[in-house]
């Protein structure tokens, strides 16, 4: 079992950055993928970002350029740096985790409870 911890959400204007966190605990196998969601008030939950173990990485084309998410394997923490804030970023960030090597999108079946983020006009 993994579990997950996010922190670093918070408020900010327009044109801002934030920095989250996630850390991770228990179970860390070094296969795990892992991913950072986000869900808006009244819409679905999307996907934002996916790094694997390796490294490779992979965007939704709404944060490209803009979002860049890495690892420290050895505190087995994943980031998420966000630049350019745009209030349409603001939403409830969740960290994901899965085993796998590949940067996929879907599957994921370890979740953190959620940091949320505010990008005022």
């Amino acid at each position: 079992q993994v579990q997950l911890v996010e922190s670093g959400g918070g408020l900010v204007q327009a044109g801002g950055s934030l920095r989250l966190s996630c850390a991770a605990s228990g179970r860390t196998a070094s296969s795990y993928a892992m991913a950072w969601f986000r869900q808006a008030p009244g819409k679905e939950r999307e996907f934002v970002a996916v790094i694997t173990w390796g490294g490779s990485t992979y965007y939704a084309e709404s944060v490209k350029g803009r979002f860049a998410i890495s690892r420290d394997n050895a505190k087995n923490t994943v980031y998420l740096q966000m630049n350019s804030l745009k209030p349409e970023d603001t939403a409830v960030y969740f960290c994901a985790a899965r085993l796998g090597v590949v940067a996929t999108t879907t599957g994921y079946v370890h979740w953190g409870q959620g940091t949320q983020v505010t990008v005022s006009s």
